[in-house]
């Protein structure tokens, strides 16, 4: 289980609107499946379709994550015009089986959803998402 702040959700949630066209992605770090931080990253795809966090920009985060007692928790990205489940592309990149794959869904631009996944070896497993 994800357990996420409100204030949290409404920030990431933010953020994919201001991304928009373009897909959204950051990083949610914090301990033991609670998140406690959200750091917003710039897509280096530029894309509609795919994000690719800026290298350098993640090496500082991870970097600020380990000086502030925290751990990556999740990553997060949107989906513009899809729901919230991941693509073949977002399989293939998760590289952290550990961590909480989290899609906001801005298909209704309104009434955006947020889903949260475990990918393992290709697998995909939703696991619940707390908001509150």
């Amino acid at each position: 289980m994800l357990i996420l702040k409100k204030y949290l959700a409404d920030e990431i949630i933010d953020h994919c609107k201001r991304e928009f066209p373009n897909e959204a992605c950051g990083i949610l770090a914090g301990k033991e499946g609670k998140a406690e931080k959200v750091y917003e990253m710039k897509n280096a795809d530029a894309s509609p379709s795919t994000f690719l966090m800026e290298p350098k920009e993640q090496l500082c985060i991870m970097k600020d994550m380990r000086n502030s007692g925290v751990q990556m928790t999740g990553i997060y990205h949107s989906h513009v015009a899809s729901q919230a489940y991941p693509s073949e592309h977002d399989v293939k990149m998760a590289f952290y089986p550990e961590v909480s794959y989290v899609i906001i869904s801005l298909k209704d631009d309104k009434n955006p959803v947020i889903r949260s996944f475990k990918i393992q070896d290709g697998k995909i497993k939703e696991e619940d998402v707390r908001v509150g």
